[in-house]
């Protein structure tokens, strides 16, 4: 159509390093800007995905779009496709960068983190539109998983397939909020000025193909063949909506050439295959043949890879905050304090009520008034909870009623990190009502409960181990004693809290009903470990004592990767110790020989003194008696010693004593 050759553009996409960046960039880098994609036919698509990288880099590259972005990892090579990479440190070079580019493409569907940027970008791109010096097209590539709590259109035939215009009514997962607020917010920035920056939001379905991760668990077990079956995750009749990741870039491309009129677009194969056919033909051709039908909750899960519930009881100062870091930390699990666990949830709520800013310029469109009404009705009832939690708070002293506790407990024991890896709960269950509310099953009929020996418990958040640290008032209150005022500061370890708290745990736990009574009715009989006989402080002692009951680690192991990294780590922190270590030590003998040799200096100068006073002492002292002498004693001796010289007797002793008694002044 055009008269002369297609001018370049320059196109933006954030983690070129990634599947689908790696994919995308490369497959727009060899697009022809303004070329139709309808006809490309399937020979074509496979000769594309299968080109070498010398094949790729001596097409023309006039006219083509100019792939420049970012990279996931710092330490990427730059993909051969790219024009540039940036390794940006600022939001204000990132923006520069982008003011750069005439299409922005940002890929939120494999790093949840990038959702951020994403919106920033939008928004400060839309800021600037008025510096625009040609239009710009903002391209926010999103998953289908934001569509995955929405309800067919249809009740009575849920199986019709959802359309583009059907956009408005879609419900998110719950892990993927953020996504759906992201599209939301890039749709509206569009509406402000189509023609200098337009916005579309693709909903990229499950990405596969030229070596994706989605069905590489199938392909391996499949290729290894040491199962006999492929297992299917629940009854598998559930649809997956696919997209091959070129199919993608081809969408992308055609958003870029065409411009639709529609700005959301679904991105999904039009073939609808459920998992089981899925893995049936996985199974088939690369595999045993077969395939096994197993419980969903075990989609993530093998006898080495389970979830680990742990509870820690005992009184106040026992030490089951710091065990419970500790057991986190050895076995990559959730700490659930319950004041975290409450803070948290008033943090969303008063998130959820908080006004929101909306532009004034912005225009609503037809269909929109449906959504604004749900989130009007969420915003309500999160406003009504947070209040009642509020005055609830007010009225016991700071914390909420057992059942907002237990309720908030529980949603967090369900949610999906801590059903994946587990967790160690902190103190809570304090009650057996409490323990009771939090793990029975709700739909429990209390009669069955009476009749049976055992109760029904919600085998998803029960604890497998209850651990019961255990230790006398008088250990208890030496400890909190010798912890220092830093420490107690601001705790409930100060004297009068820290003895009220005390005698409240003794009640509850001397009753004939108490928490540990539940687990015991549960058959899940707790460990008493007296903290006493340890003596020590840290509790490392109680920790592996705890670890050897436990086990071994349940979770994903390290990588060779990141042991190499941990050892490497570990070596430089072991020689920069070492370091510090030696270093200390020469500068302490350093300091000891130089007080050393300032102490002799001064104790010589010290002695010296002493020996002067005492010299000058001495002959301040002997001047009288010389004096005296010198007068009433030397002359007459003197003479005495001159007699006997001279007349030399026999006994010169006893001579010069009659001479002196002969001449004494006393005598005459």
């Amino acid at each position: 159509m055009a008269a002369g050759p297609a001018r370049s553009r320059r196109l933006f996409l954030n983690h070129l390093d990634s599947y689908c960046g790696r994919a995308v960039g490369e497959y727009l880098s060899r697009c022809v800007v303004g070329a139709s994609l309808e006809s490309i036919g399937e020979e074509e698509e496979e000769e594309d995905e299968n080109n070498s990288v010398a094949e790729v880099s001596s097409r023309p590259k006039e006219g083509v779009y100019q792939v420049v972005g970012t990279l996931s990892k710092p330490e990427s090579a730059k993909p051969h496709f790219a024009q540039e990479t940036y390794a940006v440190s600022s939001q204000e070079e990132l923006l520069n960068h982008l003011l750069e580019c005439e299409i922005v493409l940002y890929n939120i569907t494999e790093d949840a983190n990038q959702i951020e940027e994403a919106t920033w970008a939008a928004s400060a791109l839309h800021m600037e539109i008025e510096h625009f010096a040609t239009p710009k097209l903002f391209i926010l590539i999103s998953t289908i998983m934001s569509w995955a709590k929405s309800k067919p259109s249809d009740p009575e035939d849920p199986e019709i397939p959802f359309t583009d215009e059907d956009y408005r009514r879609r419900k998110s997962h719950p892990n993927f909020v953020a996504h759906i607020n992201a599209e939301k917010l890039v749709l509206k920035l569009g509406k402000t000025n189509k023609h200098k920056f337009s916005t579309y939001v693709v909903a990229s379905g499950h990405q596969y193909g030229a070596g994706e991760g989605l069905f590489h668990y199938f392909f391996k077990i499949g290729w290894l063949s040491e199962i006999p079956a492929i297992p299917v995750f629940g009854d598998g009749n559930n649809f997956i909506p696919t997209i091959h990741v070129l199919d993608l870039a081809a969408v992308l491309q055609n958003i870029a050439d065409h411009r639709p009129r529609s700005h959301y677009i679904l991105a999904v194969d039009v073939s609808m295959h459920t998992l089981q056919e899925l893995i049936k033909c996985i199974s088939k051709n690369v595999g045993p043949g077969k395939i096994e039908k197993i419980p969903k909750e075990n989609a993530f899960l093998s006898k080495e890879l389970t979830p680990l519930k742990v509870c820690i009881h005992g009184p106040p100062g026992v030490g089951k905050s710091t065990v419970a870091e500790e057991l986190c930390k050895h076995y990559k699990l959730h700490h659930i304090k319950i004041n975290d666990v409450i803070s948290e949830i008033i943090a969303n709520l008063e998130k959820i009520v908080a006004p929101k800013e909306l532009g004034s310029e912005s225009v609503g469109e037809e269909g929109e008034d449906d959504e604004e009404e749900e989130d009007g009705k969420n915003i309500d009832g999160a406003q009504e909870l947070l209040a009642g939690i509020k005055e609830s708070m007010e009225q016991n002293a700071g914390r909420p009623d057992d059942q907002y506790v237990v309720k908030f407990v529980k949603d967090k024991l369900k949610s999906m990190p801590c059903r994946n890896q587990g967790y160690v709960l902190d103190g809570f269950p304090e009650t057996y009502d409490q323990a009771k509310d939090l793990f029975n099953l709700e739909s429990e009929d209390e009669e069955e409960e009476i009749e049976g020996k055992i109760p029904k418990c919600d085998k998803l958040i029960t604890p497998e181990f209850v651990i019961s640290l255990t230790a006398s008032d008088k250990f208890l209150i030496n400890r909190i004693i010798n912890l220092p005022e830093s420490v107690v500061a601001g705790t409930h370890y100060t004297q009068d809290r820290f003895l009220q708290s005390l005698n409240l745990f003794r009640e509850l736990n001397t009753e004939d009903e108490t928490v540990l009574n539940y687990f015991d009715e549960l058959e899940i009989h707790p460990q008493f470990i007296d903290v006493a006989k340890f003596e020590d402080p840290e509790n490392r002692l109680i920790v592996k004592e705890i670890i050897k009951e436990i086990g071994e680690p349940r979770n994903y192991g390290l990588t060779d990767e990141e042991k190499e990294n941990l050892e490497r780590k570990a070596a430089e922190e072991r020689l920069l110790k070492e370091a510090q270590e030696k270093a200390e030590r020469e500068r302490e003998e350093a300091e000891e020989r130089a007080e050393r040799m300032a102490n002799w200096e001064e104790w010589n100068k010290h002695l010296e003194e002493v020996k002067r006073q005492e010299q000058e002492l001495l002959e301040a002292q002997s001047i009288p008696l010389r004096n005296y002498l010198m007068k009433n004693v030397m002359p007459t001796l003197m003479q005495g010693i001159n007699e006997c010289c001279r007349i030399r007797p026999d006994d010169p002793v006893d001579f010069l004593a009659e001479y002196l008694f002969k001449n004494s002044s006393d005598i005459k």
